[in-house]
């Protein structure tokens, strides 16, 4: 009986142990989402800036219509998805960009953008059910933004400026593109730098 009543009293504090494990884990996750957010994708080496003006282009889309690209659009911004029909990371993010164009469409265009060959673009844009974005094969497009790997987004303010940009390789990256228009903070390097000055200030006036 000595020996039932011990078994148990261990097995209750290895319960109420266990719980406050994941108590504690819990906690943690929750500040490690507070650190990283809300920051915008990881962004490559890229002559233009946060702010600057995005270039005025216009060019031709795959069904043959012109495809504006940065100036000012009258309260719309834009959202510039450079991807590949090769690539399954660009294509495992396709619902994503088909649900932001949903729910920011009263303030967003989204337009996607490629380079290579007409023809193995228009079978993606058939195959994937995209002829509802203008779809521009450029590759001078994609060296203005300096895009060096896939899927990249840029995204352009109603004033025709750069207002983040970065990989996205998940809907959250993508998302977080609006959470940093929206915040001033145009990538995740900026976003660190910000906080790093944050916590010395914060860490100097106590001192």
């Amino acid at each position: 009986m000595n020996f039932v009543i011990a078994s148990e009293i261990l097995l209750w504090i290895a319960v109420i142990a266990l719980g406050l494990l994941c108590l504690a884990l819990a906690r943690q996750i929750g500040v490690l989402h507070e650190r990283l957010a809300p920051a915008g994708a990881l962004t490559l080496k890229q002559a233009l800036k946060v702010g600057d003006p995005a270039p005025v282009l216009a060019l031709t889309g795959l069904d043959g219509r012109e495809v504006r690209i940065g100036g000012l659009r009258e309260g719309r911004a834009q959202l510039l998805l450079f991807l590949s029909p090769n690539c399954p990371v660009c294509e495992s993010l396709l619902p994503a960009i088909r649900s932001a164009q949903g729910a920011e469409r009263d303030w967003l265009d989204v337009v996607l953008a490629s380079d290579g060959e007409p023809q193995a673009h228009r079978q993606f844009v058939q195959a994937k059910g995209l002829t509802r974005f203008p779809y521009v094969l450029s590759e001078p497009l994609g060296r203005t933004f300096g895009v060096a790997k896939l899927p990249y987004a840029v995204l352009i303010d109603e004033q025709g400026r750069l207002a983040a940009s970065g990989l996205v390789n998940t809907r959250e990256h993508l998302e977080s593109l609006f959470v940093a228009k929206e915040h001033r903070v145009g990538t995740l390097q900026d976003y660190l730098q910000q906080r790093d000055r944050v916590t010395a200030s914060t860490g100097d006036g106590r001192g």
